[in-house]
């Protein structure tokens, strides 16, 4: 079988017509791939993305630089793989990843890609390649996070295609589904307590959408913070840095994807600056889940309950401003135990994991 990679052009939008039309037809493509790869390696399709809603990240150049590339089988995308960079000299770092569809594994393709995924890399001057791929759980013996939470099956073929291109296993990531509705009696409970721990140091606020003028210095910080408090175990990721105007034009990208974004932030009354959020994206069809997004406490302000509070609050105002969706699903590190008792608190339940593999070139 033969088969050849390009590089696949991303559209500005997916609606024009004419020879534009070609271009958005392959990006749709290469999502078709990815959610078919999603669904065999979570056994099941509620982590299916639409184009619309992952076309705004990848217009997004100038903070999160990407380049997209396609195997084709007589024509036809067969396989995708993504190069993402930081804008920041001093940042060497790399996210690669490879998705072939199922039906068209063991052929050399996923090889070739990640061959050109690596020579791209080079080429440019990253020498620490990072890879987070989705490891279906199965008996037999298992590859242990060196983190000392959570494993991948060591048989699986993922995992013996990082290991024998030389890449280790950092960290294991599970996703996990909350079915909704949630209970409102134990919702609220769950709620009163962590006010009652918060106390008045703590205030929330809510809002849909775009974050207010007022916030969005606080906001950026925060989002700073999810790339340096949020556990990455060994996989030494670089500070990514947000600031006022790349939150802005970032919610007015994310705007165009047909979500309904649910925030709730915490501010800390004494100092007047928020020192905790969480967001929810709601899809316009309510028959798909919702996607829980960032969650952070700044490490200063934890032990107070206030990610209970956060997430607890944020799931009733999903209620009322985005009703009826099946579930909510989440992804932590197995390591992130104060996040996972909250999680498991609410009642999420594990449904997949992920490796997180590292890849350093000699210096």
């Amino acid at each position: 079988m033969t088969f050849t990679i390009d590089e696949v052009e991303i559209p500005q939008t997916l609606e024009d017509p004419g020879a534009a039309g070609f271009i958005a037809a392959d990006f749709i493509a290469t999502v078709e791939v990815l959610n078919i790869v999603e669904a065999d390696g979570y056994g099941s399709d509620e982590l299916s993305a639409t184009p619309r809603e992952l076309l705004p990240s990848w217009l997004d150049q100038e903070y999160e630089p990407k380049r997209l590339f396609a195997a084709r089988v007589d024509g036809r995308i067969v396989a995708r793989s993504v190069f993402e960079t930081r804008p920041a000299a001093e940042a060497d770092t790399v996210w690669l990843g490879v998705q072939v569809h199922p039906e068209f594994r063991r052929r050399g393709i996923g090889t070739a890609m990640a061959d050109e995924l690596e020579a791209v890399a080079v080429a440019d001057g990253r020498s620490r390649f990072v890879v987070y791929t989705v490891s279906r759980q199965s008996d037999g013996e298992q590859l242990r996070s060196p983190t000392g939470f959570g494993s991948v099956p060591l048989r699986n073929p993922e995992v013996r295609f990082l290991l024998g291109r030389g890449y280790t296993l950092e960290q294991v990531e599970r996703g996990s589904r909350l079915a909704l509705p949630v209970n409102p009696v134990v919702l609220g409970d769950l709620q009163h307590a962590a006010r009652i721990k918060a106390g008045s140091a703590y205030h929330l606020h809510h809002w849909t959408g775009s974050t207010p003028d007022c916030w969005l210095d606080d906001m950026a910080l925060l989002y700073t913070r999810m790339s340096t408090d949020a556990p990455t175990a060994g996989l030494d990721e670089p500070e990514d840095v947000w600031t006022r105007q790349r939150l802005a034009d970032y919610e007015a990208r994310a705007a165009l994807d047909g979500r309904t974004v649910v925030v709730t932030t915490v501010e800390h009354v004494a100092s007047g600056r928020l020192v905790g959020l969480t967001a929810i994206g709601a899809p316009a069809q309510p028959d798909r889940p919702a996607l829980q997004q960032d969650t952070i406490v700044l490490r200063e302000h934890r032990g107070h309950r206030l990610g209970m509070l956060l997430k607890s609050a944020n799931l009733a105002l999903l209620t009322a401003e985005a009703p009826g969706h099946p579930s909510i699903i989440t992804f932590n590190a197995e390591e992130n135990r104060h996040m996972l008792d909250v999680n498991e608190a609410l009642g999420f339940v594990p449904m997949g994991y992920e490796g997180a593999w590292k890849k350093v070139l000699p210096g």
